[in-house]
């Protein structure tokens, strides 16, 4: 019974999931509208029409919509946007669920709105423009790459390259200019920028004379890298004027978009006219990888077309476009979604009319349908086709293309993945992203003019202007740079420098000097700067310093010239006197050498005491000894008089001699007296050097000692009129800026100097080395004190990345190498006599800084030692314990001071197996010392026989008393 039950329950399941789908099946219409708007009869149409006729016809025969046909119907928008419209508007007419196309960026920006008012989905094979991925077009797909990708690869092709400025050529509609916008961007995430923008007038209103004009001015500017973004129609005629005007010769470098690159995938071999026209020049193709499927839809073209109509990757991607739409609908059709129309609520208030707008109904399952083709994912003729969450294909890749003869040669390849490269964007993906300079890598590329150099992509503008270079009119210091009198000219050591960096330059650059400041004191240098920043100048050329704040607003040349501040002051002369030896180390430094001597003085005799005889004795005796006296006599035992140690104080300070007579026993006395004659051998020897120049060099001082003096105390301090030094001073230093005395002249220096704080001048000049040296030329009564607390140079400054600063720059190491520079410097700043004597102060003193890590492993190692000391002594302590409670319970003291005082007994009681030993040790030597006064006896043959038996007596003596 309950089998019939179970057979009844599954038949009744099989008859519902049959009914269901049969209801699904029957949901499907049994033809599926799907509009198609691009224009015919150009580059991309032309393609763009076969290959969708044949995805339909692959996608019917495949039965991808189960048995629902496909239907494109295909309208003309003849480059038009009105016709576009139109055009949209007739195949919505029709109850089409989609749109395919258009392939005009300007065209899909005006039906784009339709779409969004009647929610149909709107897939496009070939409108590049950025914008179009915005949130104001939902229901507008790209299913080719977007020119923000193929801006970011022209990008980093002119970074690759070393360029740091393009001019824009392109046509000026909302394609045009929306992609010129994301080369801007892209440019500048690189810190390049666009120089110069040219729009072109779109379609064919431009004549041939506007664009000679328009690319006449091109030539008049400084770069030379030219991206052309237009149409094929446009772009040939801008390539056989620039052709004409010379400029596809040495030293330009154009830059095309895909547009070119789908005109030679289509339509070559070209006319010879044409491609002359453009030898040299650089463009982009969407990369499409190569695949078997790929390879026979390129065959099965062959054959459709003859041979006569290349395929172009827009035709790749327009086939590939048909089948995003099949896939999506079928989704469509099994998440149960019907085509179903419902009017306008927006178009009811116009009425009927001759438009017939009521006929424009919203397609109510147009969301639907927009998620599932977003959700396409699938590999087609283009590779693997998947929506980022931004709407844009998955992994954007071009190929770079060189033009060469009559056909192009592939140099490399671009990905949003690795960069540049040589390789496949396809083998790239497979390993570890790498954008490092090293792993960017392209073939070589011939440049116009039939060169393999590369072009150094800007020259100077032939306009007839002069750069305008501004050279400040000093006062002071006129070696470095000074105004001729009566004359527009500047001579001096920087000026040198740079007429001789100029002539090494591969190009003439005509340039006049500009004098800056009024004579009467120097400009402002930061000022100066700012100028050639805001483009009032278009270089600087003097002593000017290159600092942090000036480097954020201009670009400067590799330094020709050493610099940094320093401090000069008054010095005078020390004589050696009485207590000149205690001039080698400071206070601290005597003092903690004082503390460190008594400190291993005790260290080693708390290790000694218990185990050698010779750090024995009374207390009073041994403190004594420690503080004052060294060595001790004493009468123990009766045996007559007994050599004590010098003990703690004395074999301590001995130490510093090495003269100390004591033999240490344990090992860890060993240990800390090894380790104290090594510092002390270090501090010896130092202190040796340094008394040895205080005696006998002679000795400059000054009351400064570098820029801590300064900043710690509170007298006034000169600096050079423009010069950075105040601003450092002031910003970097927090030194208030009613200390600062603006001094304008070495002669204010000196006399400035001379007075000092007392007599209204300053303790000390902050100023740049070279300024100093000079200075100090010829006075030599002054000297630089401390060491240069700042490291900079001078150098040319030029407006951010201007391409000159670089050549200069290398014009400069040139003029170092061959030793020019030298011979510039040795002309315009040799020093007197004076200054060939040491102009430096430096600190004779040795300070406890240079020391502080031999005191550090000393003291641990006295620490260490002790604590295994204590360690040995708490063992023994508790060893003993239970004898110790055993006896204390007949007297009268407490446990905690029995304990106490039997651990002070410990640590003073002295050793019984040591004592043996060096009782040994001493019968061994006293032995040693008869043997040899026994040899020495036999020499004296003048000697009395009592003088001989005393001798024998008191040896005698001695070995019994140690026996004992």
């Amino acid at each position: 019974m309950n089998v019939i039950w179970l057979l009844l329950l599954l038949f009744l399941c099989f008859g519902v999931l049959s009914n269901g789908a049969r209801k699904n099946l029957s949901s499907r219409p049994a033809v599926v509208n799907v509009g198609a708007v691009f224009t015919f009869d150009s580059t991309i149409g032309r393609v763009a029409k076969i290959a969708i006729r044949e995805a339909v016809k692959d996608v019917n025969s495949a039965g991808v919509l189960a048995g629902t046909k496909l239907v494109v119907t295909m309208r003309d928008s003849n480059c038009s946007g009105f016709m576009g419209m139109i055009g949209a508007l007739q195949v919505l007419e029709t109850d089409a669920i989609a749109i395919i196309g258009p392939q005009s960026s300007v065209v899909a920006h005006m039906i784009s709105h339709v779409a969004n008012e009647l929610q149909v989905p709107m897939l496009s094979f070939a409108a590049t423009d950025p914008t179009l991925s915005s949130l104001q077009f939902p229901y507008f797909v790209r299913t080719t790459q977007s020119d923000l990708y193929q801006m970011k690869a022209i990008a980093e092709l002119v970074d690759y390259y070393g360029w740091r400025s393009v001019i824009a050529i392109f046509i000026d509609d909302d394609y045009g200019r929306n992609g010129v916008s994301a080369l801007d961007d892209a440019l500048a995430e690189k810190r390049l920028k666009i120089s110069h923008k040219v729009g072109i007038p779109p379609g064919t209103s431009a004549s041939q004379s506007e664009i000679m004009d328009i690319l006449v001015k091109v030539t008049e500017l400084e770069s030379r890298i030219i991206v052309l973004h237009a149409n094929p129609g446009i772009g040939f005629r801008i390539f056989s004027v620039a052709h004409y005007l010379g400029m596809m010769q040495n030293g330009y470098v154009w830059i095309a978009s895909d547009w070119l690159s789908s005109v030679l995938d289509t339509a070559s071999p070209l006319a010879s006219e044409t491609m002359e026209s453009m030898q040299g020049v650089l463009t982009l193709r969407q990369h499409t990888p190569d695949s078997d499927r790929k390879r026979a839809f390129v065959s099965r073209w062959k054959k459709l077309t003859g041979g006569s109509l290349g395929l172009s990757s827009f035709g790749l991607y327009a086939y590939d476009t048909v089948w995003v739409l099949a896939h999506a609908i079928d989704a469509f059709f099994n998440q149960g979604g019907t085509i179903s129309f419902s009017n306008d609520s927006n178009l009811s208030p116009i009425g009927k009319g001759s438009l017939h707008l009521e006929e424009m109904k919203i397609f109510d399952g147009g969301r639907l349908l927009l998620d599932n083709v977003l959700k396409s994912n699938f590999v087609g003729l283009t590779g693997p086709v998947k929506f980022d969450s931004d709407k844009s294909l998955y992994a954007p890749a071009f190929d770079i293309i060189n033009v060469i003869g009559t056909g192009y040669r592939k140099i490399g390849y671009w990905s949003n993945y690795s960069g540049l490269s040589t390789e496949t964007p396809e083998t790239l993906y497979r390993r570890p992203p790498n954008r490092s300079s090293a792993n960017q890598q392209l073939y070589g590329v011939v440049w116009p003019g039939e060169t393999l150099t590369k072009p150094r992509g800007w020259v100077f503008p032939n306009n007839g202007k002069q750069l305008k270079i501004a050279v400040p009119n000093r006062v002071s210091y006129r070696e470095f740079v000074s105004k001729v009198r009566g004359a527009d000219m500047f001579k001096g050591f920087c000026i040198d420098v740079f007429t001789a960096a100029v002539t090494l330059l591969p190009y003439a650059v005509p340039y006049q000097f500009v004098s800056v400041g009024d004579g009467r004191e120097n400009p402002s240098y930061s000022g100066l700067v700012i100028s050639v920043a805001t483009g009032e100048y278009d270089a600087a050329v003097g002593d000017i310093a290159i600092v942090t704040n000036r480097t954020r607003i201009v670009d400067f040349t590799q330094p020709y010239a050493s610099s940094g501040l320093v401090v000069v002051t008054p010095f005078r002369k020390m004589n050696t006197g009485a207590w000149a030896f205690l001039r080698p180390f400071s206070p601290l430094m005597w003092g903690v050498t004082a503390c460190f001597f008594i400190v291993i003085g005790i260290v080693v005799w708390i290790l000694e005491h218990r185990i050698n005889d010779e750090f024995r004795g009374p207390p009073k005796h041994q403190i004594i000894t420690i503080l004052w006296y060294g060595e001790l006599s004493e009468n123990l035992g009766g045996y007559g008089p007994l050599d004590l140690p010098s003990s703690t104080c004395e074999f301590s300070f001995s130490t510093m001699f090495f003269a100390h007579r004591e033999s240490t026993v344990s090992a860890l006395g060993r240990l800390v007296l090894i380790i104290w004659l090594f510092v002390v051998l270090i501090i010896n020897s130092s202190y040796t050097a340094s008394l040895t120049s205080i005696l006998t060099v002679q000795q400059l001082s000054s009351p400064i000692k570098g820029i801590e003096s300064l900043i710690n105390g509170n007298d006034p301090i000169g600096y050079q009129v423009g010069s950075f030094a105040e601003h450092y001073l002031t910003e970097e230093l927090n030194i208030s800026e009613s200390r600062l005395v603006a001094l304008g002249t070495p002669e204010e220096y000196a006399k400035a100097l001379q007075n000092g704080p007392e007599r209204g001048g300053v303790a000390a000049v902050v100023d740049e080395r070279p300024y100093v040296e000079l200075f100090l030329s010829t006075q030599c009564t002054f000297r630089i004190v401390g060491q240069e607390f700042t490291k900079s140079g001078w150098g040319f400054a030029f407006p951010r990345d201007s391409p000159l600063a670089v050549d200069m720059s290398t014009a400069i190491l040139a003029l170092s190498e061959n030793g020019d520079l030298q011979r510039i410097h040795d002309k315009w700043l040799s020093m007197s006599a004076c200054s060939l004597e040491s102009t430096e102060i430096e600190s004779d003193r040795l300070h406890l800084k240079s020391f502080w890590g031999l005191f550090l492993i000393c003291g641990l190692a006295c620490f260490v030692a002790l604590v295994i000391y204590f360690i040995q002594i708490l063992r023994k302590y508790h060893h003993n314990a239970a004898a110790m409670g055993a006896d204390s319970t007949g007297d009268g003291s407490t446990p905690r001071s029995r304990r106490f005082q039997t651990l002070l007994s410990l640590m003073d009681d002295k050793s019984d197996h040591t004592k043996t030993g060096h009782k040994k040790r001493r019968i061994g030597r006293s032995l040693s010392e008869n043997d040899k006064e026994e040899e020495e006896d036999d020499e004296l043959q003048s000697s009395s026989s009592p003088k001989k038996k005393k001798k024998q007596i008191r040896h005698s003596t001695e070995i019994t008393r140690t026996s004992e």
